[in-house]
């Protein structure tokens, strides 16, 4: 801790010393300095053409990746934003299937759907995958950022601001531009290695995990002699699991277990001679059996052993009131020698960990950016990529005494792999130029995002022997087409007129993909689709049913399979008068019309005024909207989810329906159809500009209201929900329920502050940079339940408190960046220090300890600074070395008390998380360039 603190105070009197000292320099910079010393200029949130940063009437951040990805230790767009973006958060997850692979993103505190991005200003396609997990973001779609090569990019722009009457849907927080590299004339790259050198490593034993390989290759070159060319880049990572988990304390093997063991050595599998054991013809044998090598474990007590050695029975002898006169087998074999048998085995409790961390990934991708001028005033463009990743992920692990594992194929129960194939297709291609003093744009968009599960090393337990090990459990994709036509002509009135209009037109489809029959069927002990018919369920030796479905993520079912599409019209216009070189006031107004749910009009008002020279106050007013995405109208899905709640404290494994808003149980329970979300957002700050030590302060305060805040609903457990709705329940087979539904209103405020200094030098060149962001998300208003569902007991589960801890808490509220870069001739050497707010864990629990568990009562994960530090030196023109540490002091969130660690293996909190869990990151980057 003395250490971290030192780092910071250091940071900080870095920063004010190179101010004092750019302040007593003045009087000698030359013209030459002033010459090179260009401002930094914005495209995103004007369609008026390019200014300055802070003479823009909305804020918006720019951020250089092309220089910064030499020395940054992050790597991928997503991971460099969560670091040097105090209003952007986005964190590793783990165990939350495919969002393991995907990073939840989002602006300013609010949703990952709530923030739009652009690709060299054109619509970019949100992800296929619904985060229906716990984590921040739940019942979101966003856009996959790590699709994109980070190595590709120019350069991010974050505009944060409402943007929807300008952009359309989804810019509520905001708006992210990537920009694309068009360098031509020579070959870049760059191969990076690194991992995680912590003491918890490999389960907390110490030593190096989650190996990182990654080469990034760009190449350009003109096309003519009028400014045509094309811009190419290569991306290939190989990243190695990280695992955090601590020890396995639970129950592991039960008496049954060991017995089972001592009749495999021998050659006798018990399993095989019963599929049912309530009805089975040779349960004296079974017997005889369990009296036979129960002899072999020398560990049971004589007590023990006698009391096996004299049952008659494998169920208990009851009288006709149900009372037990005689204990039978399955309930002399319960008890626990977890222990005794690991030891017997030769294993320790670690052999049955989770794989708690960052998932196996294997990623490529591939982007082109390209421009042809076709005359001296129109020109043709295109770009667009395509990336293949296949993640694999683990699941909970099935311990020998648990039902869902059959012992007779895993007698040491198993670990089953979630694989997950995501394929990302992009291509845009318009044409652009002037005529008549217009500049006129006409592009069109397509991009597609697919998701295919294969779950490996598990079973469909209820086909016991039959059962497969690998299981291809569906998919989803989501495809756009967007195509756009913008009109923008300058006029010489007052300082300036810039009008601009256009019109896009918007298709989006969703498709869903049923997996294999074996992925998502249970099957009765005859091998045949089970009819549900309790008696012919196969059953483990206690006499518990064999679920269906491949263990860990059942695959979609037939009945979950759509493709559905739908379309958007809209149409825009936006006005820019400079009435005076003090005063700018930008007018925007929109225009959108949804073919599955209605139009909506939506406008924005910005204004910059020049107070001073350098000193400009702006403001804004905007309403917005987000449409709900096609995902979260069509999508459904059966599987087993890991369910806590007020009235399962302690948790137990249930089949959940999500089910699609248009479905019979969505309508027997009076859920509403979608509508869209609307906004109101305000906005006011200023920016301060002292030329003479190159120092600029931005500070922006804002508030947004959004009204029908689309939510995933918790699950409403059978018992719980009125008798009309059971019988659906018992129709579809299902212990619990969930919908996406309008749920709530809410209202975020907060304040950003930026603060920039750049001093040049000589040979030396120093940019340092502070940024904060404090915001707050609350829930305003009343639950807007409706039907079945509007009593105060369901609204709890309609809008839960996970659900609002998710919502309010989950994220932290203040976030702050401190940033040093020094250039000394062919020397870089980068300081950051990161602070994360706290934050609340998801989960209800004893958190004080008093023996009392309150409704709102949560764990509170402390605040954290992350020291982020780099060394970067240029050997030759063509060759340099990087080395440097993420998390020098090697940082983790605060431990999970014992009730959320899952039996220690999630040490840390699996659903909020400022940073992650991988600990310190040390790399080396090696940088070319031909």
């Amino acid at each position: 801790m003395k250490n971290k603190k030192t780092i910071l105070s250091a940071s900080v009197l870095f920063f004010l010393g190179a101010f004092t000292y750019g302040q007593e320099k003045d009087s000698i910079k030359t013209n030459k300095d002033k010459v090179n010393n260009v401002e930094e200029v914005v495209v995103l949130g004007s369609r008026a053409g390019a200014r300055s940063k802070i003479d823009s009437p909305v804020p918006v951040d720019v951020f250089n990746l092309k220089e910064a990805s030499v020395i940054l230790p992050q790597s991928n767009i997503g991971q460099i934003l969560n670091a040097i973006a105090p209003s952007f958060t986005s964190t590793v997850q783990t165990n939350s299937d495919g969002t393991d692979h995907l990073d939840p993103a989002q602006l300013r505190g609010l949703g990952p759907d709530q923030v739009l991005v652009l690709v060299n200003g054109k619509r970019r396609h949100t992800s296929a995958l619904v985060n229906v997990n716990g984590t921040p973001g739940r019942g979101t779609v966003g856009t996959d950022l790590n699709a994109i090569p980070s190595f590709a990019l120019n350069r991010i722009e974050v505009l944060r601001d409402g943007a929807a009457a300008q952009y359309g849907s989804d810019a509520i927080a905001g708006v992210m531009n990537l920009e694309l590299k068009r360098d031509t004339g020579k070959l870049t790259g760059q191969i990076s290695y690194g991992g995680n050198l912590t003491p918890t490593a490999n389960d907390h034993t110490g030593n190096f995990d989650g190996q990182n390989i990654q080469l990034d290759l760009n190449y350009g070159n003109k096309i003519g002699t009028k400014g045509g060319f094309f811009n190419i880049t290569w991306s290939s990572q190989f990243r190695n699991p990280t695992y955090r988990a601590g020890t396995e304390k639970g129950a592991i093997y039960n008496a049954y277990n060991a017995i089972e063991q001592r009749a495999l050595n021998d050659g006798v599998n018990l399993s095989s001679l019963f599929s049912d054991i309530k009805d089975t013809p040779n349960s004296q044998q079974i017997i005889d059996y369990v009296h036979q090598y129960a002899q072999g474990v020398n560990y049971f007590s004589s007590a023990q052993l006698a009391g096996i050695q004299g049952a008659t029975t494998i169920q208990d002898i009851k009288d006709g009131a149900g009372n037990v006169i005689q204990k039978g087998l399955q309930s002399l074999l319960s008890f626990d020698v977890t222990d005794q048998e690991l030891a017997y085995r030769g294993q320790t409790r670690k052999d049955f960990n989770m794989q708690v961390g960052q998932s196996k990934l294997n990623n490529h991708q591939l982007f082109i950016n390209a421009e042809v001028p076709i005359s001296d005033d129109w020109k043709v463009y295109t770009f667009g990529g395509y990336s293949l990743r296949h993640g694999t992920s683990g699941g909970f692990y099935r311990r020998p005494r648990e039902s869902r594992t059959f012992t007779g194929l895993y007698p040491n129960g198993y670990l089953p792999q979630i694989g997950t194939d995501i394929q990302d297709i992009s291509l845009a291609a318009g044409i652009k130029g002037k005529w008549d003093g217009w500049h006129i744009d006409f592009s069109n968009t397509f991009g597609q995002n697919s998701f295919t599960y294969n779950i490996g090393n598990t079973g469909n337990t209820s086909l016991r022997f039959a059962s497969p090990s690998e299981f291809d459990a569906g998919g989803l994709r989501f495809t756009q087409n967007t195509i756009n036509l913008d009109f923008s002509k300058k006029y010489d009135v007052f300082e300036g007129l810039n009008v601009a209009f256009g019109g896009e037109h918007r298709f989006e489809n969703f498709k869903m993909t049923a997996g294999e029959e074996a992925s998502y069927t249970t099957y009765d002990q005859y091998g045949n689709i089970w009819d549900g018919d309790a008696a012919k369920r196969p059953t483990d030796f206690f006499g518990a049913a064999l679920p269906g479905g491949s263990q860990v993520f059942n695959g979609f079912r037939p009945e979950n399979a759509v493709n559905k599409n739908r379309q958007s019209v809209a149409a825009y216009a936006d006005v820019e008068f400079n009435f005076t070189n003090w005063l700018l006031v930008d007018a925007a107004a929109r225009y959108e019309n949804y073919s599955d749910f209605g139009s909506t009009f939506n406008y924005k008002l910005a204004s910059r005024i020049k107070v001073a020279p350098n000193f400009n106050v702006r403001l804004a007013g905007s309403t917005g909207f987000r449409a709900p995405s096609i995902h979260q109208i069509y999508y459904n899905v059966t599987s087993s989810l890991f369910v806590t709640s007020p009235q399962l404290p302690n948790g137990v494994l249930l089949d959940v329906g999500t089910f699609s808003n248009d479905s019979e149980a969505a309508a027997a329970l009076g859920m509403p159809k979608l509508k869209q979300e609307t906004s109101k957002s305000a906005s006011v700050g200023f920016t301060y500009k002292i030329p003479s030590v190159n120092l600029t302060f931005t500070a922006d305060g804002y508030f947004t209201r959004i009204n029908n805040r689309i939510l995933l609903t918790d699950q409403f457990l059978k018992a719980g929900v009125p008798d009309a709705a059971k019988q659906i329940y018992e129709k579809l087979n299902i212990n619990a329920a969930q919908f996406f539904t309008n749920a709530i209103d809410t209202e975020t405020k907060g304040v950003d502050v930026v603060i920039s200094h750049n001093l040049r030098f000589s040979d030396i060149k120093l940019d340092n940079n502070f940024a904060i962001n404090l915001n707050q998300t609350k829930q305003v208003g009343d639950i807007h339940s409706s039907g079945l569902l509007q009593s105060p007991e369901l609204e709890k589960i309609y809008f839960s408190e996970k659900s609002r801890v998710y919502l309010e808490e989950a994220v932290p509220r203040v976030k702050a960046s401190l940033s040093h870069t020094l250039t000394w001739k062919s020397a870089s050497f980068y300081l950051r220090n990161t602070y994360f707010g706290k934050v609340t864990g998801a989960d209800v629990l004893d958190a004080n300890g008093d023996g009392i568990t309150e409704f709102n009562e949560h764990q509170k994960i402390g605040d954290k600074i992350i020291t982020d530090i780099s060394v970067a030196y240029q050997f030759t023109k063509n060759i340099g070395l990087t080395l440097g540490v993420n998390n020098l002091f090697d940082i983790y969130p605060t431990k999970n008390l014992p009730a959320s660690s899952n039996n220690d293996q999630f040490v840390y909190s699996r659903s909020t998380s400022q940073f992650g869990q991988n600990g310190r990151y040390v790399f080396s980057r090696l940088n070319f360039n031909f």
